[in-house]
């Protein structure tokens, strides 16, 4: 039978060649002493020296350096779920470790920037601006033959637009204004020589009229034009057939906005590829050992003493039976096994239940309900009677 290598009595990580399989922490120096440490403490709690444990400095390391990268896997993945849609879109060049993350409203107003695009107040979607010739004594046009078949189109040719806005109206009634009552004595008119204003047309009127005085005007010359003008309209079916009122008395050029439909149904936001997009690239990286504080370096012993049980199971289930002077004994590599399960089980669980009680949610909970119990604590205080 060969034979089964046991644990010394002793370890020094600074000697061993190749101490943990991926080195994540070697050179943290804190963690070097730590292993030591451990490395011990799991030797005797697994009853050495009354007891031989089949197992090598290597492996309490090997133990040692799972626990603090399922720590750290467990810790980060966690905030990675709570600040996602903080962080999409952020930068993935920088180091999130030990970094604090305030939440924001960026992919918020990014999901409601769609609505501004429609409604015309902004938006994701960048509006674009053409033209087409208006002749003399035509009033139908196709903005399909005239536009979106043409090398003018940005989204190219045949790319299908939509029309959002239509520059098609008369001038503002305010450049058209005509003082109906100027000079008729109706006492509105006020040429205060005093004042430097008698050089003015008469009808100029230097009086400080009330808003809606202004408004009203305007909207009896626009009822006017509206009732016995042919009013400046338009007819749009679909983005092709375009009809324009009135009948155009002039070759002129009529503008419109409008976007490419390929660029509102386009879900990619940007193509940096420097970004957040995924749980999979939110940049924290492994964990520094030194900034672990001490509740969480006892997690982490006893995670390292369950998988270093469960190593040892699977050496002591490899020789069902050890040698010893005159007889043999058999191993525990069974109850050694169901021991490691259920303590790492429970180790998890104990963490998750941590980081679930640490996060945003349940502060603002738990800050709601002392608010609440102060309120409830106050309203028991004798009301002191004020005499004046």
């Amino acid at each position: 039978m060969a034979t089964i290598s046991i644990w010394p009595g002793s370890a020094s990580f600074s000697d061993t060649t190749n101490p943990t399989p991926f080195g994540f922490y070697d050179t943290d120096t804190e963690f070097q002493s730590s292993a030591d440490q451990v490395a011990t403490w799991c030797a005797q709690r697994l009853g050495y020296p009354i007891v031989d444990v089949e197992l090598q400095a290597v492996n309490f390391f090997t133990a040692f350096e799972e626990a603090v990268t399922t720590y750290a896997q467990y810790v980060y993945q966690y905030k990675i779920v709570e600040n996602i849609g903080n962080l999409e879109g952020a930068s993935n060049e920088t180091d999130l470790n030990n970094l604090l993350i305030q939440p924001n409203m960026g992919n918020t107003i990014a999901i409601a920037e769609q609505y501004g695009t429609e409604a015309g107040s902004g938006g994701n979607i960048t509006y674009k601006t053409g033209s087409i010739d208006i002749a003399q004594g035509q009033q139908r046009y196709s903005l399909t033959d005239l536009w979106t078949n043409t090398s003018n189109n940005p989204g190219g040719v045949g790319a299908p637009i939509e029309i959002k806005k239509i520059y098609h109206y008369a001038p503002p009634a305010i450049v058209r204004y005509f003082d109906p009552y100027a000079g008729t004595g109706t006492g509105i008119q006020s040429l205060m020589e005093s004042f430097g204003f008698g050089n003015y047309s008469p009808g100029v009127n230097f009086m400080l009229m009330p808003t809606y005085y202004d408004a009203l005007k305007v909207q009896a010359i626009e009822f006017n034009d509206q009732i016995r003008k042919s009013a400046y309209s338009f007819e749009l079916i679909g983005n092709n057939s375009l009809k324009i009122f009135p009948i155009p008395n002039r070759s002129e050029k009529l503008y419109f906005d409008y976007v490419v439909k390929t660029d509102r149904n386009n879900p990619v936001r940007t193509t940096d590829t420097t970004l957040i997009t995924n749980v999979s690239n939110v940049p924290y990286s492994n964990i520094e050992y030194s900034t672990v504080n001490s509740p969480s370096r006892q997690w982490i012993f006893r995670y390292t003493l369950a998988v270093t049980k469960e190593m040892l199971a699977s050496v002591r289930g490899k020789y069902s039976t050890v040698p010893i002077p005159g007889a043999e004994v058999t191993t525990n590599a069974v109850e050694l096994r169901s021991e490691a399960a259920a303590e790492k089980t429970a180790l998890i669980d104990e963490l998750k239940l941590m980081l679930e009680e640490s996060s945003r949610s349940k502060y603002l909970e738990r800050q709601a309900n002392e608010a609440q119990n102060a309120q409830d604590t106050l309203t028991k205080v004798p009301y002191p009677i004020y005499i004046y």
